[in-house]
């Protein structure tokens, strides 16, 4: 400590601060790293939900200079001011967020009564619930009770948490036998840069790569966030007006027009479809047109659900894989473009050809 001093004292040329300054000035600067913040999880191979959990509390102002102490101590593990994925503890009122104890069943909706997600939660979910709504409110520079801030927290834990939960706790998404591997998820990723089992590698190596994890973990849960606010919730409004709308558009009312191509609108349809009562009509909504970059348009049928390859009504058969002037002679109009061989989407010149296929697949029975 005496030569830390010394050699802060003599690295003032010109203007040297006394040796007295130069020591409360180290006393200061050591004092300040000691009363930062100190998140605990698990040393060892590293998962995505604790990586993930880590990464989000530092972007809370009082995480933000935290460091991460990785260890299985529990005498270490006591002095955290947080602790996550470690511990054999879930105990809000004292940061303690492990999910690995026999009796931890905990789900969203068991911790936050009214929400629909009843996959149990990995240390990811755990922080995510319950910091999650401040994390955004922070990044979003906007009140934590405002509906963007509130809309955004489903979306991200629907569109993404929740995948992270399930693949830490071993939660297929589907019975029997899966028909391809998935590899490139975050988990995925993040998994594999522990290191390899013929690597030897020190604990100072390890920590670099945990670093690494968090910072792409990180990077793809504000990807997220950026998606959510600023792409996915401006275009409600537009979804919005398609239905109000839609029969200005046509008669029957089953077809809509998006005044914007290309923004996320199938999610907001069938929220917005429910929560007008469209969804028990007889007349169900069927198709979408839209322009797109080039300047001309495009009819697509509407799905089942908003992830579905389904579709309630497909463009008919006998113009599926056509073009052109081919596509012209088999509907009856000119400018077609195209229609996709599965016939949920296809394009015309203009809108208003778009729309007259719409009206011509409306009046082919499926």
């Amino acid at each position: 400590m005496q030569s830390t001093f010394r050699s802060l004292f003599y690295s003032f040329s010109r203007r040297p601060l006394s040796y007295t300054k130069c020591k409360l000035l180290v006393m200061s600067v050591e004092k300040k790293m000691n009363s930062r913040k100190i998140i605990g999880t698990h040393d060892g191979k590293f998962h995505c939900d604790e990586v993930l959990a880590c990464a989000m509390l530092k972007l809370l102002p009082q995480y933000a200079d935290a460091t991460v102490k990785r260890t299985r101590n529990p005498t270490i593990l006591d002095t955290c001011d947080i602790v996550v994925d470690v511990g054999g503890v879930f105990d809000h009122s004292v940061h303690r967020y492990d999910h690995h104890q026999r009796a931890f069943q905990e789900s969203f909706s068991s911790l936050k009564p009214g929400f629909p997600w009843v996959t149990r939660l990995s240390s990811a979910g755990l922080v995510y619930v319950h910091f999650g709504q401040e994390i955004i409110s922070q990044l979003l520079a906007i009140s934590i009770e405002s509906e963007l801030v509130q809309e955004t927290y489903k979306r991200v834990y629907e569109g993404f948490i929740e995948e992270i939960d399930a693949i830490d706790n071993g939660i297929s998404t589907h019975d029997g036998p899966a028909r391809y591997k998935i590899t490139t998820n975050l988990s995925s990723r993040i998994g594999n840069l522990n290191p390899k089992w013929n690597e030897i590698e020190t604990d100072e190596d390890v920590s670099t790569k945990f670093n690494k994890a968090m910072e792409l973990a990180k990077e793809e849960f504000l990807d997220k966030i950026n998606y959510f606010s600023k792409c996915w919730w401006p275009a409600r409004k537009l979804v919005v007006n398609a239905i109000e709308d839609r029969f200005s558009v046509d008669e029957s009312g089953q077809i809509i027009e998006l005044k914007n191509g290309g923004c996320p609108w199938k999610e907001h349809f069938f929220e917005l479809e429910k929560k007008m009562g469209l969804d028990v009509t007889d007349k169900q909504i069927l198709y979408c047109i839209f322009p797109d970059t080039s300047g001309s348009w495009r009819i697509q049928g509407v799905p089942l659900s908003s992830h579905s390859f389904d579709l309630r009504k497909a463009l008919p058969d006998q113009w599926r894989g056509l073009r052109d002037k081919e596509l012209d002679k088999m509907c009856g109009i000119d400018g077609c473009v195209f229609i996709h061989a599965s016939g949920f989407i296809g394009g015309h010149s203009t809108r208003e050809g778009a729309l007259e296929m719409g009206r011509k697949a409306l009046a082919i029975a499926s």
